[in-house]
Order: C-alpha cells, then structure tokens, then sequence
C-alpha cells in the first residue's frame, strides 16, 4: 500500500492495517459500520484502491485455478511415471 498520498496511511504500520481492513472487507468479516468506513477509504484514497482491486484479481485468479481439473492425459502420466518410480525402487 502506498503511503505518499493516503491520508489514513501515513506510516507502515497504519498501511499494513489498512490493507488488513480491505482483506477483512473482501471476507466479509465487517460491521456495516467498518464496511462504510472501508468503502468510504477506497474512494477517497488511489493507492489502497489499487492494492484492492489487486487483492480482488488475485483471488479472482486463485478461485478459478482451483476449479481447473487437470487434463486426463496429464493424469495419467503422472500415474504412469509414478509406477515407473516404484518398480525402479524395487530394483
């Protein structure tokens, strides 16, 4: 989180916090109180904006690389090479 021109984020420390807040926001673990506070923060300040909008790509990435099944050809491979292994170790 940049520092330089938020103006609730002037030391590492408060940044660090902040960016606590927007990953409480995105889990959803906020008062509707603390959820206006950091709405009213993202809008008002571009640095932590950006690092939400960051955070919200990189789970965006994440949720659908765990929904991705691996191709059946790579499973069976894999299974393969690992047969292969074993009968190499008894050997």
């Amino acid at each position: 989180m940049g520092t330089e021109n938020c103006r609730d984020c002037e030391s590492t420390a408060e940044a660090v916090e902040r960016l606590e807040r927007i990953y409480e926001y995105l889990d959803g673990a906020l008062s509707r109180d603390d959820i206006n506070d950091v709405q009213d923060h993202l809008s008002d300040c571009p640095e932590c904006a950006s690092d939400y909008d960051l955070e919200c790509l990189i789970r965006s990435v994440v949720k659908r690389s765990c929904t991705e099944q691996a191709p059946e050809t790579l499973k069976l491979t894999i299974i393969q090479r690992i047969s292969q292994i074993k009968v190499e170790a008894r050997h």
